[in-house]
């Protein structure tokens, strides 16, 4: 058996189906309202940003996919990381849900055209942010640890030049605009809840870099920033 066929495991399988099919569908599939093309466009955008960067990280990375599929498995996992990202994951698909909720119980108002076009701008604008962390960094695993037997060192090129955590803050800034362009005031309430958790887990996880993974103090003092550049 290859790498490949171990690394989709039915558990694996399932959890790709969630990610992959599932949650960007939940607004359409909850609202039952299959003329919602803005519904439409967040699937589409959600899956084929999911499937073109796991694509182009498979292709530089192998490791890496197999890295990330196993999830809560690994042993050496921050014990706080295993309950924030969950949580995170939790999160993501939450917003969805509220949307879908929202649009079937006719809870808010529209917003205007003007803003649901910046809200795309930013979705688009997170999912490749997000994407291009992934693909620059073999060490970007869904649970937080010092991946010792990867060989794990700090990555400063693409965009960690400008921010320490790029893939954190591309998810936040498709996340948080998620609810403006499917019309939805109440998804800000999960989405508020995953900005929370996203800021703990990115404050946490820079903390340990710099206590555990040699040459991330250094890197830090010249990269200031953690997800927002001028920021924080």
């Amino acid at each position: 058996m290859n790498s490949h066929q171990r690394t989709i495991t039915p558990r694996v399988f399932a959890q790709y189906l969630v990610a992959v099919v599932v949650i960007p569908f939940l607004p359409l599939l909850i609202s039952w309202r299959w003329d919602w093309w803005e519904g439409w466009v967040f699937a589409i955008i959600y899956i084929m940003g999911f499937a073109i960067s796991r694509m182009l990280a498979a292709r530089l990375h192998p490791d890496l996919i197999a890295e990330r599929a196993r999830l809560l498995q690994h042993e050496d996992t921050k014990p706080w990381d295993k309950v924030l990202a969950p949580l995170v994951l939790l999160g993501i698909g939450l917003i969805p849900m509220f949307a879908g909720l929202d649009a079937l119980f006719g809870w808010s108002s529209t917003f205007s055209v003007p803003l649901k076009v910046l809200a795309l701008i930013i979705i688009l604008a997170g999912y490749a942010l997000g994407s291009y962390a992934l693909i620059e960094n073999r060490f970007f695993s869904v649970m937080v640890r010092l991946q010792t037997e990867r060989g794990h060192h700090v990555v400063s090129s693409g965009p960690y030049r400008w921010m320490r955590h790029p893939g954190y803050a591309g998810a936040l800034w498709s996340n948080l605009a998620v609810p403006l362009f499917l019309d939805s005031a109440w998804a800000f309430l999960p989405a508020a809840f995953l900005t929370i958790v996203l800021v703990i887990r990115t404050s946490l996880e820079d903390r340990t870099l710099q206590d555990e993974l040699t040459g991330y103090r250094d890197y830090a003092r010249r990269v200031r920033y953690r997800l927002l550049p001028g920021v924080w």
